[in-house]
């Protein structure tokens, strides 16, 4: 089936999403100068599901009440929230934050191979083959081979982004299981969740009472759960309701572009030729996987059949 077309409205969305998933690697940075990863995790879903719950509330949105329905959105709320975000913040401790988002845009490789296995409507082609192969070699380049002669502080790092791309790939196989309640309903549930199982680590681990943010710490973490957790939710089920999920699959492009540019600029973390190789053999990747872009070069060959071509995704 051909993913909707796209109007300006869905592609300014998708661009201002990229940016709002994009600088929460960089406000994440901010953050663990003064919190610890659990800590750090567990206060973002914590404010992100106050943020989300009060607007499902003043929508007039009613709370599941039965445990088989809090049930799977708790595992929700385990592998797309609590798993990951500490997997990430516990990672950037020890690696820049456009490395980490880089490594975070192999979650549509993983989605790609769990969904083989583990769906039926979803089976790996050919294509799809070439193009994982693509995006996992941009990965190891990424990474570097000196993680397979020895394990520093920064492989483990490296690892740990990768470990929640994984995750993330397996709750959007999941989501699916969520389709009976409401897009926000969801979001703030399982946010809530997430910060119910956080919160005892983070108090035993990390003693969050003896940290000393200052006013930007405390503006990041605000930034950080309010705009690129709760508004980002809001924005990505209205890009999904208007342009699908194939569409919404290119905001994974933008965001490492978007990190590694304010890790730069802001930051003065330094962008790699491995890096920069990296990101483009992942693009690539899910590219191939795509397939619009090939597509779309096909038909603009000469002697190509634009006569019977559909028309492009671009406005």
């Amino acid at each position: 089936m051909r993913p909707p077309q796209m109007a300006y409205g869905d592609w300014l969305q998708i661009v201002l999403l990229a940016l709002v998933w994009g600088i929460s690697f960089f406000l994440t940075e901010i953050c663990l100068r003064d919190f610890g990863p659990l800590t750090l995790a567990t206060a973002r879903v914590g404010l992100a599901a106050m943020v989300l719950l009060a607007f499902a509330a003043m929508r007039g949105e009613n709370l599941p009440k039965a445990w088989t329905d809090w049930a799977p959105l708790a595992f929700m709320g385990l592998i797309n929230n609590a798993l990951p975000f500490s997997l990430i913040m516990w990672g950037q401790v020890s690696i820049d934050s456009g490395l980490a988002s880089i490594l975070n845009a192999t979650t549509p490789l993983f989605t790609f191979i769990f969904a083989h296995f583990l769906t039926k409507d979803e089976r790996m082609t050919r294509r799809g083959a070439v193009g994982v192969g693509i995006g996992f070699l941009g990965a190891v380049v990424l990474i570097g081979p000196g993680a397979l002669t020895g394990i520093g502080a920064q492989s483990w790092g490296q690892m740990a982004v990768m470990a929640a791309a994984m995750s993330y790939a397996m709750a959007g196989i999941f989501g699916r299981r969520l389709s009976r309640f409401s897009p926000i309903v969801s979001a703030g549930c399982m946010t809530a969740c997430a910060a119910v199982m956080l919160l005892p680590a983070a108090l035993l681990l990390e003693s969050p009472w003896t940290a000393r943010p200052d006013l930007a710490t405390w503006t990041a973490l605000a930034t950080l759960a309010v705009i690129s957790t709760a508004f980002a939710y809001i924005l990505y089920f209205r890009i999904l309701a208007s342009a699908g999920a194939t569409n919404l699959l290119l905001v994974t492009f933008l965001i490492p572009i978007a990190a590694v540019l304010l890790g730069a600029l802001a930051l003065g973390e330094v962008v790699t030729l491995a890096a920069l190789a990296g990101m483009l053999l992942i693009f690539l990747g899910l590219a191939v996987i795509d397939g619009r872009v090939f597509a779309a070069l096909q038909r603009l060959r000469p002697g190509g059949n634009r006569q019977q071509a559909e028309p492009p995704n671009l406005p």
